[in-house]
C-alpha cells in the first residue's frame, strides 16, 4: 500500500472539511478556502478530527489517486491553517525588485524592466535593505499556486553558475563552475 495514502491527514482546530455528492472537497480555515476536485473512486472517512483516504482496490491507477489525494488534501489543510510562504533573492548588481500592489517591477539586467501581475490569491511583499540582496516575499493558501508563481518569477533570470546571478530561492545551493584558468 502507498505510504503516503496510509497516513491519516490530523484536522486542526478551525479547519472545516466538506465533501458534496460531485465528489468535490472544501477545506475552510482561518486563511482562506480551498476546492479540489476528486475522483469517484477515491474514499473520504472523517472521525474524530481525523481524515482517511480509502482506495476501493490494488489497481494501478488506483493506487496512483491514493497517496495523489491525500498529498492534495493535506497541502490544503496546511494551506487554509498556516499558510505557505516562498522568498525568492536576486543576486546581482543593480538588480532590483518594486511592487505596487501585485503588480511586481524587477530589474535584472536587461533593457528594461520586466513587470509580472501576480495572482490575486497570493500577497506580494519586495524587501530592499541597503547592503542586502532584495528579496520578493510570496505567501499565500494554495501551495501549487505559490510554486507555478516563484517559477515563472525565477524564470526570468534563472542563477548562472560561474558568479550565481540571478534569481534563485533563499536558501538554494547552487552548483558553481570553476570557470577559466590562466594560461602558464
Amino acid at each position: 500500500m502507498s505510504r503516503i495514502g496510509k497516513a491519516p491527514i490530523n484536522i486542526p482546530a478551525g479547519v472545516t472539511i466538506n465533501v458534496d455528492d460531485s465528489n468535490t472537497v472544501t477545506v475552510k480555515g482561518a486563511k482562506g478556502e480551498l476546492k479540489q476536485a476528486i475522483d469517484p473512486d477515491i474514499s473520504l472517512k472523517i472521525e474524530d478530527g481525523v481524515l482517511n483516504v480509502a482506495r476501493p482496490t490494488d489497481q494501478k491507477r488506483h493506487r496512483s489517486l491514493h497517496g495523489l489525494y491525500r498529498a492534495l488534501i493535506n497541502n490544503m489543510v496546511i494551506g487554509v491553517s498556516q499558510g505557505y510562504k516562498k522568498e525568492l533573492e536576486l543576486v546581482g548588481v543593480g538588480y532590483r525588485a518594486n511592487n505596487t500592489g501585485n503588480l511586481l517591477e524587477i530589474q535584472v539586467g536587461y533593457s528594461h524592466p520586466i513587470y509580472f501581475m501576480v495572482p490575486n490569491e497570493l500577497k506580494l511583499e519586495t524587501i530592499s535593505e541597503k547592503g542586502k540582496n532584495p528579496i520578493i516575499v510570496l505567501e499565500g493558501v494554495d501551495k501549487q499556486l505559490i510554486g507555478q508563481v516563484a517559477a515563472k518569477i525565477r524564470a526570468f533570470r534563472k542563477p548562472e553558475p560561474y558568479k550565481g546571478k540571478g534569481i534563485k530561492f533563499k536558501g538554494e545551493e547552487l552548483r558553481r563552475k570553476q570557470g577559466k584558468t590562466a594560461a602558464s
